[in-house]
């Protein structure tokens, strides 16, 4: 084991103790924030298993999000609360077959053309909810009846939401710890290095880069069921170009190739807007919030180039710099002393 990952382990450990301990201490609006936030979170990872550790940079990924939460509403009856164990499957199932599609043809592109083939898919997905009646149009469609856990349990209560959301975070981050752990995962690291080295050495990289696209895409899909179940309510903005970049700037804020680095950039990438939203702090200029944003992360980028999960290490580095100088600096001979 690295010296480093006892204390990562330790971080996450405490990260999911603290949230599961916050209902205990707050009130509704922050649990339903937190809720929220832990949405986005899950959806952050999903591109993080694309970008930090396939080198793929997607720009579709709000799709995969809005089928897997199209698909839940869809999918559930209108007259009585669905199970969960079929719902959640089929929201899952649904978003990974479109990434599945989309995969293999987009794949068979590199650079800025896999980039903009993502966008194409994602925009096409964006239009068919939009234009048809199928996803009702630029109105959305409702969940009357949110989605039940066996026969005592429904996500109609939002502490029983909270935690399921959380429990699927958790599963969430501890597959994906896995799974990068495993021959596959390096696989992945391998493919994000040097792809035509990989190649050399015998492996067949289609096969892996399609494989963790189509995970991806399912992940996508349960952060989108949850986002459904948590508002009751869709519409085809959730496809929007827009939330596929807000996603990729989620994880660069909080640091590529680490998956806690998801994590942290979903809260801070959230807890940022509701900031400068505020008219409490800001009166009048929250109204032009994305400034403000904007700016914080360009800031953010430039002075912390790996993200904010690597800010201890960076601050570490400058106290023992400046340390490891102090003694040098003492013993060095004054300017323009006897040669």
């Amino acid at each position: 084991m690295h010296p480093g990952d006892g204390s990562k382990a330790a971080f996450v450990v405490a990260c999911f103790l603290t949230l599961g301990l916050l209902p205990l201490l707050t009130g509704n609006y922050v649990l339903d924030l937190v809720t929220k936030i832990m949405v986005y979170a899950v959806f952050a990872l999903s591109l993080e298993l694309l970008v930090g550790a396939t080198g793929l940079v997607c720009f579709g990924q709000a799709a995969f999000f809005g089928i897997g939460a199209y698909a839940a509403v869809l999918l559930s009856p209108e007259s009585e609360p669905g199970p969960v164990w079929w719902l959640l499957p089929a929201s899952i199932g649904a978003a990974a077959l479109f990434a599945l599609a989309a995969g293999a043809l987009s794949l068979r592109t590199k650079g800025v053309y896999f980039i903009m083939v993502t966008l194409a898919f994602a925009q096409m997905a964006y239009y068919v909810v939009h234009d048809t009646p199928l996803g009702g149009g630029t109105d959305g469609i409702y969940l009357y009846f949110k989605p039940v856990v066996g026969s005592l349990l429904d996500l109609e209560g939002a502490l029983t939401l909270y935690y399921f959301t959380l429990g699927c975070l958790g599963v969430v981050f501890a597959f994906l710890a896995l799974l990068l752990r495993s021959r596959f995962g390096r696989a992945l690291a391998g493919i994000r290095v040097n792809e035509q080295r990989m190649r050399a050495t015998g492996f067949s990289t289609y096969p892996y880069k399609l494989a963790a696209f189509t995970l991806s895409g399912g992940i996508g899909g349960l952060a989108g069921f949850l986002f459904a179940v948590k508002d009751g309510y869709v519409n085809p903005e959730m496809m929007s170009w827009h939330l596929s970049g807000a996603v990729l700037i989620m994880i660069i804020l909080g640091g590529l190739g680490h998956l806690r680095g998801a994590l942290i950039g979903a809260f801070a990438f959230a807890l940022l807007q509701e900031f400068f939203k505020s008219d409490a702090i800001f009166g009048a200029f929250a109204k032009h919030w994305q400034l403000g944003l904007g700016l914080t992360i360009i800031a953010t980028v430039a002075l912390l180039p790996r993200g904010l999960v690597g800010l201890p290490g960076q601050w570490r580095n400058r106290l023992l710099g400046r340390a490891n100088r102090g003694p040098a600096a003492r013993a060095a001979p004054a300017p323009g002393g006897a040669e």
